[in-house]
């Protein structure tokens, strides 16, 4: 792939953007952040108020990449067996059979995760990082592609269990999903007029647009992403500017820088390059980085959000020339 010419992972984003924003209207940000963690083989957070598509988002994704989607609702009463399954016993046979939760897919969705008491929501965390479930003593291998989708509400506390920063920490990307744009908007009321409604369009009705090979050759293209050691340093930099932060009570692990990288690695690739730039850094340090950190509450007392002191934390670092 050329440094100006596009090569197969912007034409697969491009594809994926034009098939989802069949039914999504005005998220591309947030499509191409939720995309950009598949080819990463990574896992999304995704936070919004309801009413902004994000169970439609994921379905319409994967649909479009053709992967299998499963989806659980988190509720108080969840158990850990409900979501990765359990064994049954056959009275007729005198044998046990494993019932698969919606953890055997390719892609799932965890609604409203913080719903979900502690003890399911760490049901998640084995498949998360080494893919593959334990039954009863029997390890299960997922599906090599398996990612989480997770949903929360940023308005909700009451019956809402947070997420520790163990679990918060094995998302690649935390994507917040805002109100679209005035025009975006419009344009979701004109379809409803017009009967094409998207809130009642069912993903189903997308035809994936890209196949096996496209997307294994744009993970081919990620990994080929060149980077001078300058940039690749300055990602640590911003990593560890976020620990001496004086907003910030807890600052990011390594592998939040870990994350970023192969996160900015992606965002180049999706834009046609292969090299790597602190631009793509930057581009992807908000969603890399904001669910990782914990803010001091004198800042939160301020007004502040986790945005705004990274923000901050990015205007101080030296960028590489």
């Amino acid at each position: 792939m050329s440094g100006t010419s596009p090569g197969a992972a912007r034409q697969l984003a491009e594809r994926v953007l034009q098939q989802v924003g069949r039914v999504i209207v005005g998220q591309d940000e947030a499509v191409t952040h939720c995309l950009m963690a598949v080819l990463a083989r990574g896992h999304v957070l995704l936070e919004g108020v309801p009413g902004t598509a994000k169970t439609l988002l994921v379905k319409a994704l994967a649909r479009a990449l053709g992967r299998e989607f499963g989806r659980v609702q988190m509720t108080p009463d969840l158990m850990p067996s409900d979501v990765i399954g359990t064994y049954v016993f056959h009275a007729g046979t005198g044998e046990f059979s494993l019932r698969q939760g919606p953890l055997f897919t390719s892609m799932l969705l965890a609604d409203e995760i913080n719903r979900a008491p502690a003890k399911t929501q760490s049901a998640l965390l084995e498949a998360m990082q080494e893919l593959q479930a334990t039954i009863d003593g029997v390890t299960h291998p997922l599906d090599p592609d398996f990612a989480v989708f997770a949903t929360q509400n940023p308005v909700e506390f009451e019956g809402t269990y947070p997420l520790p920063e163990a679990q918060l920490d094995r998302f690649m990307l935390k994507v917040v999903v805002d109100y679209p744009e005035p025009r975006a908007e419009n344009e979701l009321l004109l379809r409803v007029h017009r009967g094409e409604d998207p809130l009642r369009i069912q993903a189903e009705e997308l035809e994936p647009c890209v196949t096996t090979e496209a997307v294994a050759q744009s993970r081919r293209e990620i990994e080929a992403v060149t980077a001078q050691e300058a940039v690749v340093t300055y990602v640590g930099e911003v990593v560890r500017a976020t620990r001496s932060s004086g907003n910030l009570v807890l600052g990011c692990s390594p592998r939040a820088g870990v994350m970023v990288l192969k996160a900015a690695k992606t965002h180049a690739a999706l834009t046609g390059r292969d090299y790597l730039t602190p631009d793509d850094v930057k581009a992807v340090a908000l969603p890399a980085l904001r669910h990782r950190v914990i803010l001091r509450p004198e800042a939160d007392i301020e007004g502040l959000s986790a945005d705004d002191v990274l923000r901050g934390v990015l205007g101080e670092v030296p960028v590489p020339r």
